[in-house]
């Protein structure tokens, strides 16, 4: 009977694929490295997850270090005549895979490239696309920081909602990083909205793989397939499995409308202040928890209120930058 509890075996095997990939990265730097190798490695990649999130991550940091500059002629042969690298040199690239994987948070950036940010106001919309073929929606008093190169595609939600429709490559994820969380594309499209400390990833096609992306906090994971609905806050995170349907509502910002299905007038009114600079305030606590089914254009606030109006014979008084409802 094994000794080694749980723990140390994920621990074991996550040391295991970490040298795994430490070894396809030293091998993809030698002269020698062809379209076999490149094959071979895209095979392994695709095997798992696991593989390839420590590659990703092992990569990421490699390229922004001295360590590189190693692998090159002519410190190349002070590592090793015969092409392949020394043993201690080895150990120390398997040292910081393991770091960057499993934990440490270290930023081993000496230089950092140029990000570019992109914003929308209140009421916005912007579409951006980059060379690489990906594309991304910004919804309403969104932003976010991007950098796109070809080594690294990360970008930082800093703040409201997007839609990526993600040209993917296996060797250099698309990477988003918002609510203290890291979303990693698998082949997909998806939304992130990030706003008042709740993250919100639906994924409408493919797969991504969120984690927490502060190793220092509790662990929190989760695989996405198309349909699937994951929430988040510092310390929880929970899924809901395959409501495709609702995932149409979501995005129906993209054509300019909010769906609204047996949704409360609290929660209606919350959503068209997204978009509006005009705010709606519901004053009778009794009439915010009725509930409006229906489709309004995101800019028309009065469209809304007429509705409510007509359907439950509220009383609506525009005081100028704010319309109050209430009985």
């Amino acid at each position: 009977m094994s000794d080694a509890n749980p723990q140390q075996k994920v621990e074991a095997s996550a040391r295991e694929i970490n040298a795994q990939a430490a070894s396809w990265i030293e091998r993809s730097d030698r002269e020698d490295w062809d379209d076999a190798g490149k094959a071979a490695l895209n095979t392994w990649l695709e095997e798992s997850p696991a593989h390839r999130i420590a590659y990703w991550r092992l990569n990421g940091a490699w390229g922004h270090t001295d360590l590189l500059g190693a692998l090159r002629p002519p410190a190349r042969e002070q590592f090793a005549q015969s092409g392949r690298l020394s043993g201690n040199f080895f150990r120390m690239a398997a040292a910081l895979a393991v770091i960057v994987v499993l934990g440490a948070g270290v930023a081993f950036f000496l230089s950092a490239p140029e990000d570019r940010v992109y914003s929308t106001s209140v009421g916005g919309h912007e579409s951006i696309a980059f060379t690489d073929g990906s594309r991304i929606e910004l919804n309403t008093n969104t932003r976010l920081r991007a950098r796109m190169t070809t080594q690294e595609r990360v970008v930082w939600l800093e703040k409201g909602e997007a839609y990526f429709q993600v040209k993917h490559d296996t060797v250099h994820p698309f990477i988003v990083i918002a609510g203290g969380h890291r979303v990693t594309d698998l082949g997909t499209k998806f939304l992130v909205r990030s706003d008042s400390g709740r993250l919100q990833v639906a994924v409408v096609q493919g797969r991504v793989w969120v984690d927490a992306a502060d190793k220092q906090t509790p662990a929190q994971s989760a695989m996405l397939s198309a349909g699937d609905v994951a929430t988040a806050t510092a310390n929880t995170m929970s899924v809901a499995k395959g409501v495709q349907r609702a995932l149409s509502n979501e995005l129906s910002w993209r054509r300019g409308v909010l769906i609204f299905k047996h949704t409360t007038l609290a929660a209606a009114a919350a959503e068209f202040n997204r978009y509006n600079q005009t705010k709606l305030t519901i004053a009778d606590p009794a009439a915010e928890q009725l509930t409006i089914d229906g489709t309004f254009p995101t800019g028309d606030v009065h469209a809304f209120t007429d509705a409510v109006q007509t359907v439950f014979r509220l009383h609506v008084q525009n005081r100028g930058a704010e319309i109050l409802i209430s009985r």
